[in-house]
């Protein structure tokens, strides 16, 4: 009587019926590993990062079938909206802004960029100093102190310079603070043979690549609060820059690859060529 109300055929009724009573196993895993990568990105990755993971990771499945199962899990991502900028076009005579935003580099250690945040640490701000190959995203080094002088941005190129093999003629593309500046950093540049590029003072869309891996790291990985001290943050920092970002995070100017793997592939593919 029920179905004849609502002019449904009994057969439609108990197929319903019976799909209730049986779950879908194959559907729950897939629920349950979307949680587990989801955990992994603590609470971060959204349908499309998620669907990149879960393809690399051999699963053939969809962005908007990962959003259904981030629905039914209530996985909900932490992604900022839009921000708004003020623009400005003041260059510096003598280190003019070189790269003026060509963001896409044909190979490695041709350009990277530099740039400095702040981290809470349970009583006081500390600074994170990252330097980022364009070519496909990488960080390629990092440092951590008390103290946002010259030297913390050194330390961090000090690092990149060794870690990929003492390059020669890399552009460094940094913004126009002071530690970019200083008479240390310009000539350990000069030491590597590099030249350098600033961008326009107060346009942060001239260094966007390293700005937008600060946006992630704070939004995706810091705790809201900060870290308690200074071991704990350059601990996790340090597993977040060069294994998560790296290795893990599916990145979008990667087509979906994380950095370090993107880089991997595209060196293969150049040794077959």
């Amino acid at each position: 009587m029920i179905c004849e109300a609502f002019e449904i055929a009994p057969s439609s009724y108990y197929e319903h019926k019976k799909r209730q009573q049986q779950p879908d196993v194959a559907r729950l895993l897939l629920r349950s590993k979307i949680t587990e990568l989801f955990r992994l990105s603590r609470n971060a990755a959204g349908s499309r990062s998620l669907m990149e993971m879960m393809r690399d990771r051999g699963y053939q499945i969809g962005r908007y079938k990962v959003a259904r199962l981030m629905d039914e899990a209530k996985l909900i991502c932490r992604q900022p909206g839009p921000h708004k900028y003020k623009l400005a076009d003041a260059e510096r005579v003598d280190m003019p802004n070189l790269l003026d935003r060509q963001f896409d580099v044909t190979g490695p250690d041709q350009v990277w960029c530099g740039d400095i945040s702040y981290i809470w640490t349970g009583h006081r701000w500390h600074y994170l100093a990252v330097v980022l190959d364009l070519h496909r995203r990488r960080v390629v080094g990092w440092s951590f102190s008390d103290k946002a002088d010259a030297q913390l941005a050194l330390k961090a190129l000090e690092m990149a310079y060794e870690q990929r093999g003492r390059p020669h003629g890399v552009m460094f593309h940094s913004d126009q603070g002071s530690q970019y500046a200083s008479r240390l950093l310009r000539q350990r540049l000069w030491r590597y043979r590099m030249i350098q590029s600033m961008s326009r003072r107060g346009n942060c869309w001239d260094n966007a690549p390293t700005e937008r891996l600060f946006r992630s790291l704070k939004t995706e990985w810091v705790p809201a609060l900060g870290y308690s001290n200074e071991a704990q943050a350059k601990r996790d920092l340090g597993i977040y820059l060069m294994d998560y970002y790296n290795w893990v995070r599916p990145h979008a100017y990667n087509n979906g690859l994380p950095p370090a793997k993107a880089e991997k592939l595209s060196k293969t593919l150049s040794g077959f060529c």
